[in-house]
């Protein structure tokens, strides 16, 4: 049965003359129903999400985002925020309340000298890599350079790069939040220590972040990556090597493995487009001699149908599999956390591949394995460090006549996989309608601590419309009673 999929219905009426007050103090446009721009700006990548918010706000910076945040909360309106408006679960959009579009906000400012980068919360992963790059240095990010910085990097956060440096989130120096009472504050190690631990996994529950700073790493601008194919009928012995090769591979080398049917891809024959195919994608972020080295006996094992593994920019990398997830299909995703490559996993990942229902479907598994492992469980919010493999079941389709179809598909594969779990899931890959206990499995031991943080940060729950963390007491809808001071704040009111 298709999960149903719920609705906010909470439409508190606003006045004109507010409206209007609102429109006059932001920098940039307020979006209604029906006017120019709107369907635009609500239109994110999971077709599948289609809400209307009463009004949209185009934040320029700062002081838009602190005056829509006043806003909201004074009037009890459902507040939603949209960075790369990338997220499966289409968060980013609310229905009758006031959403905050933070797209425009796209500077990214790097010191080489530091290795540092900040990067504003409308940033792509792209628009990151591209400026970083220049001085042959990379943040920690994911594997699409569409997706948006802020989700990722608040939800954890993982890439080729994180078997060498850990999560997106752990590679953080700093936060600028706006808080549910619209001040301005910097959340590090240094300055509110515990919310900063919060926001490092924790989603978009305590606030609404402006920007990140981001520890950066020397990688590139050429690296040693690509994909390489081989025919579905030779998945059993692809995968073997496979986990053979994961279990072997220093950290510098990442391998996610993916079962779909081949999309008609320049790289690929046309006479594998359509056919089952099993694919590793390789990234090698060390020395490029090497990466050849360890390249070579991947491209030489059986009989690939597709091989682009060379040398290539890091950045062609980084973007290699966006034409896979374009924006406006419709998508449902079902995750878990594996202990390992298990040989009986493996097999069943391959089972359920051979029933996918869309040409754009796949079975995906992409190794975390390594530098997580270097801190406790405990350091940041995003936990699971016991983790060695994100597995992803992803359906993708372009009819809404075929939701049931391929919903049916991804949940039927993602309970006979369970077994296989370490009980943990990735809070970023969570659809909307998935229990309060599946945003306890993405926390573990680290979920009521976060429940203290949002206690603390946001009483009242505005920062509700995410993988909701609930404070432990509410006073109502989009309520917020007075906040503890912080001790640090960035100019304290930026809306005059």
């Amino acid at each position: 049965m298709t999960p149903a999929v719920p609705r906010a219905t909470e439409r508190p009426a606003i006045e004109p003359r507010s409206m209007e007050d609102l429109r006059g103090r932001l920098r940039d446009a307020l979006l209604v129903p029906g006017g120019p721009g709107y369907d635009e700006a609500r239109s994110i990548w999971n077709a599948m999400i289609d809400r209307r918010p009463a009004l949209i706000a185009r934040c320029l910076g700062v002081a838009d985002v602190q005056t829509c945040v006043r806003y909201a909360r004074e009037r009890g309106l459902t507040l939603s925020v949209k960075g790369g408006g990338h997220n499966i679960a289409g968060l980013a959009v609310c229905d009758g309340g006031l959403m905050l579009d933070l797209s425009l906000m796209r500077g990214v400012w790097v010191d080489p000298g530091a290795r540092t980068a900040r990067a504003q919360a409308g940033c792509l992963l792209g628009d990151v890599d591209r400026e970083t790059q220049v001085h042959g240095l990379a943040a920690v990010l994911g594997f699409v350079s569409n997706t948006g910085v802020a989700g990722l990097t608040l939800g954890g956060g993982f890439g080729y790069l994180t078997r060498r440096f850990g999560w997106s989130c752990d590679t953080l120096r700093s936060v600028d939040l706006v808080s549910a009472d619209g001040c301005l504050m910097r959340a590090s190690e240094a300055e509110h220590a515990d919310l900063f631990w919060g926001l490092r996994g924790g989603g978009g529950n305590f606030g609404i972040a402006t920007s990140f700073d981001y520890q950066l790493h020397p990688v590139g601008p050429e690296v040693v990556a690509g994909a390489i194919a081989w025919r579905g009928e030779d998945a059993h012995p692809v995968l073997q090597m496979y986990a053979t090769l994961c279990a072997q591979a220093p950290p510098e080398l990442t391998c996610a493995a993916m079962l779909r049917r081949a999309p008609p891809a320049p790289w690929l024959p046309p006479h594998i487009h359509g056919r089952p195919i099993v694919a590793l994608l390789l990234c090698h972020s060390g020395p490029v001699g090497e990466g050849e080295k360890l390249a070579a006996p991947i491209k030489a094992f059986g009989s690939p149908v597709g091989d682009v593994v060379q040398r290539r920019p890091y950045v062609s990398q980084q973007s290699l599999i966006d034409a896979t997830q374009p924006k406006g299909r419709r998508y449902y995703w079902k995750s878990e956390y594996l202990p390992g490559l298990d040989a009986g996993m493996l097999a069943t990942c391959i089972e359920h591949a051979e029933r996918i229902v869309s040409p754009h479907s796949a079975v995906v598994l992409f190794p975390i394995g390594g530098a997580l492992g270097r801190f406790p469980g405990d350091y940041s919010a995003a936990g699971n460090r016991d983790a060695e493999v994100v597995l992803n079941i992803t359906a993708a389709w372009e009819r809404p006549e075929d939701d049931e179809a391929n919903i049916d598909w991804a949940c039927a594969a993602w309970r006979d996989m369970r077994r296989f779990s370490t009980g943990g899931t990735y809070v970023n890959f969570l659809t909307e309608e998935e229990s309060d206990e599946r945003v306890r499995a993405a926390y573990g031991g680290n979920y009521e601590r976060l429940v203290d943080l949002k206690t603390t940060w946001d009483p009242g729950n505005l920062f509700r419309m995410n993988k909701n963390i609930a404070p432990r007491a509410q006073s109502g809808p989009g309520a917020s009673p007075a906040l503890p001071r912080p001790d640090s704040i960035l100019g304290k009111d930026l809306t005059g």
